[in-house]
């Protein structure tokens, strides 16, 4: 629920999500967007991104398999650009490609999902840098009884 109320979406917007694994958030976000890309390294989970499109009825998805930090900058040469860009990295943070094209691209919006504060204080700072402003941190106590928050 935090990604679609931070995403602030009007039903006209186009979405990218970076390293969408099975399209969890990108296929809720669809329901409130014109068009959402989802990218993932894993082709199962691609696979099963697409699956859940179809499951769930959703027309306006469409998943690539990639290197968030190589198909989404080929993306933007291409012409396709996000309003709201949603990125859920590993703990490594998200590669420097990818920052310097969202910072490139300049969404109006971007939704970081981040399971490393360390490496979400790093990228913040890039994308900080390159203009933007971070205005809401949330974590979210995922796995409790632990030292790890999202």
């Amino acid at each position: 629920d935090k990604a679609l109320e931070y995403a602030e979406l009007q039903g006209e917007e186009t979405v990218i999500d970076a390293y969408c694994g099975i399209g969890t958030i990108s296929l809720f976000l669809a329901k409130q967007a014109k068009k959402v890309y989802g990218v993932e390294i894993v082709p199962e989970a691609i696979e099963d991104a697409k699956r859940n499109a179809e499951l769930n009825g959703n027309t306006n998805a469409e998943f690539a398999v990639g290197e968030a930090e190589t198909v989404i900058p080929k993306w933007y040469e291409e012409g396709i650009t996000a309003d709201t860009l949603v990125v859920d990295p590993p703990r490594k943070g998200c590669d420097e490609a990818l920052l310097r094209t969202i910072v490139e691209m300049k969404p109006k919006r971007v939704v970081y999902v981040s399971c490393n504060p360390g490496t979400l204080a790093r990228d913040l700072r890039v994308l900080e840098d390159g203009g933007y402003v971070t205005r809401e941190v949330q974590p979210v106590d995922m796995f409790p009884h632990t030292n790890h928050v999202e």
